[in-house]
């Protein structure tokens, strides 16, 4: 665009959000074009802060008359580049949409802003003795439109489900400013298309979410949580198994190594959460009947061959909850580099053998790179850390997990999404069929491609390569 253009429509921008909410200063864009990981910077003609969908709607009509791109942005949390603007794309910062508007205790549902946080949402809910059902490490600073953009699971989904799941309505804005209001509070409602569960981990590419509407769960009264030092991945399987055998429910199970929590022991500054320094942690949050602790050691006690040591605290226990939930920020601050981080899911009888070949080949192909693997071992998903990875190395390391994953019947993304990082490989996860279906519903949602347009099928990287031909440069 032109000097004159983009002064034109930072005037028109302004008109409707007001000129204190069109920022365009390099200083005061910095947070809103770099992602959370520090490796995905990019440029923006302007962030514009619209305060409800009524402003949202003129902010796309008017871009989608200037045919001007729009990269829509929550709280930035995300890990993989999708919602940072690359080429001047103006942000459409939901952050103004923070508004909880209602909680409903009996139909238990929250109606809420997009740019209202988990944490918000969470507080909100549990004043009325009723969950989220979505809870990650990042609530602070996450938001509902966010999760809904990437469909996130989250420690909680082995018992919720993912956000796709909770989701009953949402008011959504498209690309030439229409605004679709699917909003039902019903928990049966086959009218058609589910164009809410669509939405859900569409990346923004097909609107921009500016309402939702969310199924809350009731929690349970009492939970128990342990922390078990086991020798083997197949090990720690064994005994979520075994806990689910004996009656209790699964709130949350997830898997730890040796380094990863060394590497939180050193940033933190915490000593071993148990007195074996085990290859591996099960951190496990269960609830049941009155006789639930009684159970837990039951099962631990049956597993005493297996297991090399345990500690149980009641829930929430945030003394153990703290190893895992400090991976991300230890990872991020003891890497020489940005780390490369690779959300993945591979079958549960799949997850040992390519947790061994990845370390395997790792230390052969990439011995300056450091592994560091965490995640949510009841549902297959693993967080695959990389660090210290030089960036000429990022795309060779990046390829070598991504095939491995495809290579044990798993996908390159299980809840963090595509965006960026991962479109060179997207063939991988899905078929050529599957992907012009896609590209058909895009185009038929946004025919101009102005909505996030470089992530996805029908989208371009800012070389004007699709996803397709970037992976097969990445293969040659």
């Amino acid at each position: 665009m032109t000097t004159r253009t983009v002064s034109g429509l930072v005037d028109e921008l302004a008109r409707i959000v007001g000129r204190a909410h069109v920022l365009t200063e390099r200083d005061t864009v910095a947070g809103y074009v770099t992602d959370w990981t520090g490796h995905w910077h990019g440029v923006t003609t302007a962030v514009v802060r619209p305060a409800d969908t009524r402003q949202v709607s003129q902010v796309l009509a008017c871009c989608h008359r200037a045919g001007v791109a729009v990269v829509p942005q929550g709280g930035n949390t995300g890990l993989v580049g999708g919602s940072v603007p690359m080429r001047g794309e103006v942000v459409l910062s939901t952050t103004r949409l923070d508004v909880v508007e209602e909680v409903d205790p009996v139909g238990r549902t929250l109606a809420a802003g997009a740019g209202v946080t988990v944490a918000q949402a969470q507080q909100a809910v549990r004043q009325h003795g009723l969950d989220l059902g979505i809870d990650l490490a990042s609530r602070d600073s996450a938001t509902l439109g966010g999760i809904v953009s990437t469909n996130a699971g989250g420690v909680r989904m082995i018992k919720y489900g993912n956000t796709r799941s909770r989701l009953l309505g949402v008011e959504a804005v498209l690309s030439d400013g229409r605004v679709l209001t699917r909003w039902k509070a019903l928990t049966k409602d086959n009218v058609g298309y589910d164009l809410p569960g669509l939405l859900a981990g569409a990346e923004g590419t097909l609107a921009v979410v500016t309402r939702v509407l969310m199924r809350l769960v009731v929690p349970a009264a009492r939970t128990q949580v342990v922390m078990i030092g086991v020798d083997s991945v197949g090990a720690g399987l064994k005994l979520i198994h075994g806990l689910e055998r004996a009656g209790l429910t699964l709130e949350a199970a997830e898997l730890m190594t040796r380094a990863g929590i060394g590497l939180v022991r050193t940033h933190r500054k915490l000593r071993l959460p148990l007195d074996v320094d085990a290859p591996f942690y099960v951190l496990v949050e269960v609830s049941g009947p009155a006789e639930a602790q009684s159970l837990l050691f039951g099962v631990l006690a049956d597993a005493d061959d297996i297991v090399l040591d345990a500690v149980v605290e009641d829930g929430p226990a945030p003394r153990l909850w703290q190893y895992r939930e400090s991976h991300t920020e230890s990872v991020s601050a003891e890497s020489s580099t940005p780390p490369v981080k690779l959300d993945i899911a591979t079958p549960l009888r799949e997850l040992e053998p390519f947790l061994g070949v990845l370390t395997a080949g790792l230390a052969r192909s990439f011995p300056g790179v450091r592994a560091i693997c965490f995640g949510h071992i009841a549902d297959g998903n693993i967080h695959v850390n990389l660090l210290d990875v030089e960036d000429s190395h990022r795309d060779a390391v990046t390829d070598f997990v991504l095939r491995l994953v495809a290579g044990h019947d798993g996908s390159i993304s299980a809840e963090h999404g595509v965006g960026r990082a991962k479109a060179p490989w997207i063939t991988l996860g899905r078929s050529g069929v599957d992907l012009d279906l896609m590209s058909s519903i895009r185009a038929a949602l946004d025919p101009t491609n102005i909505l996030n347009p470089h992530i996805l099928p029908g989208s371009s990287d800012s070389e004007g390569n699709s996803p397709i031909q970037l992976e097969r440069e990445v293969a040659r």
